[in-house]
């Protein structure tokens, strides 16, 4: 290769993936869509960065540290609740997905959006005192509640306007676009409250205007097959709608058992993956002393910016396989993550943490793709809402118990002068779930095989 063309190759590369992401790319029914899409989630998530779990865990835990009336301890109970925000948001799925039954989604969405940014917006007038901190995580807890309703809802009006054979790729470029705007978000949080903790108080209206912004694009979706999808949601038999009945969830999984398997494998893996954020939170505070940027850069930003690289591979590979089949090649990511988080906390290694950091954003990168389309390798049409809600419903019950699990294992750890072993549960954790869902690759591709007609002569 000529040495001109040689040096340009890494500017040709970016100009490429970048090109990559414009609607022209796509066909040309699926532009609209996707080119609304795209620009709203340029927007959304520098407000998301307000309720995001890892950065307002670092600021709450560095913001509110040394109040009186509140001890280190109820603050890292706190931290916690902040870590456990997504799940308790999530638990609610299952109300917003009956609500949205039937109705418009895109407009429902575009509600939700703003209800987010709203609550962002108030975390300006937080007072730095123990009722400010506690109000801080419920309005963390409030966005989340409403954000889990477009986490359940936005895979249908992804269903409706994309093929399957572009679904994947382009939940891969929203993502990209999502997790790096985000990152850029964690970034501005860290580099403005090392210079004045005060600037949260012009900050976050700022951050919740771009939300504003992002909600008002993402109206001018359409929903392709709107009055038909609403129809089948309507007259679907009762068993088959999302219900406010919890024992909703058990019909859906005594029906599906592979669907059941493979949320059980879920429950495992995620409960080690959901210890790691508020403990980091606190690690990087009580034994290594990081600033915001620090701070905030390993538990937020470098996951986030490492993500767009792993997004497109991991994309490929879920277009090729069951997603049984990617979870059972893609969880050992996370235990990887938790390997090096264990050695980097025990031998008090900083660079190490960013590795390790980098490792659980490659996890992150795979996660996301599933976790928003893997209840569809399950799910007929009509049903997509209703799988997802329990998807979320049970990623919510385990986030609610699991951070508190894991700051309770971690004080005991650290007051014996081992705080990495925290990890060490979470590998082990991580470890039985990636071995689940071996298992369950090897069942579904027998059963593969058994449904397969088999050759026989004829006489």
């Amino acid at each position: 290769m000529p040495f001109h063309r040689l040096a340009t190759l890494p500017i040709r590369l970016l100009a490429a993936f970048v090109s990559s992401f414009h609607p022209h790319a796509l066909p040309p029914m699926l532009r609209r869509n996707y080119g609304r899409e795209l620009a709203a989630w340029a927007f959304l998530p520098l407000m998301l960065g307000g309720i995001q779990s890892g950065a307002m865990g670092v600021v709450l835990k560095k913001t509110f540290v040394g109040i009186p009336e509140l001890p280190d301890q109820t603050l890292d109970i706190a931290v916690a609740a902040i870590a456990a925000a997504t799940a308790i948001g999530n638990l609610t799925s299952g109300i917003w997905a009956t609500i949205a039954n039937g109705r418009r989604k895109v407009a429902f969405l575009s509600g939700l959006m703003l209800a987010t940014s709203a609550c962002v917006a108030t975390m300006a007038f937080i007072p730095r005192t123990a009722f400010g901190a506690w109000s801080l995580v419920a309005l963390v807890i409030l966005g989340w509640v409403f954000w889990s309703a477009v986490v359940t809802i936005r895979t249908s009006v992804w269903r409706a306007n994309y093929p399957d054979a572009d679904r994947t790729k382009i939940t891969g470029r929203i993502a990209t676009v999502q997790v790096l705007v985000m990152a850029a978000s964690g970034v501005v949080i860290g580099w403005s409250l090392d210079r004045s903790v005060e600037s949260i108080r012009f900050l976050f209206p700022i951050m919740a205007a771009f939300g504003v912004v992002g909600a008002i694009i993402y109206g001018g979706v359409r929903l392709r097959g709107q009055n038909r999808l609403a129809r089948a949601e309507r007259q679907g038999h009762h068993s088959e709608r999302p219900s406010l009945n919890p024992f909703a969830v058990l019909r859906v999984l005594r029906d599906d058992r592979r669907y059941a398997g493979y949320m059980a494998c879920m429950m495992l893996f995620g409960t080690g993956n959901l210890m790691i954020s508020p403990t980091l939170v606190i690690i990087l505070e009580d034994e290594f002393i990081a600033s915001y940027q620090t701070a905030i850069l390993v538990t937020t930003v470098v996951p986030l910016v490492i993500m767009p690289f792993a997004i497109p591979i991991w994309a490929r590979l879920l277009d090729r396989m069951h997603v049984i089949s990617f979870r059972a090649i893609h969880s050992w990511a996370f235990v990887l993550a938790s390997l090096l988080f264990l050695i980097a906390v025990e031998y008090h290694l900083l660079p190490l943490l960013f590795i390790a950091s980098a490792m659980l954003g490659i996890g992150f990168g795979g996660g996301m793709l599933a976790w928003n389309l893997g209840h569809q390798h399950f799910a007929p049409p009509h049903r997509d809402s209703q799988y997802m809600s329990v998807h979320v419903m049970l990623t919510g019950l385990r986030g609610l118990f699991a951070p508190f699990l894991g700051v309770a294992i971690y004080t005991a750890f650290a007051a014996n002068g081992h705080p990495g072993l925290i990890y060490a549960v979470t590998l082990g954790l991580n470890i039985a779930g990636a071995l689940g869902f071996l298992l369950l690759r090897a069942r579904h591709n027998a059963s593969l095989k058994a449904d397969q007609p088999t050759n026989r002569p004829t006489v």
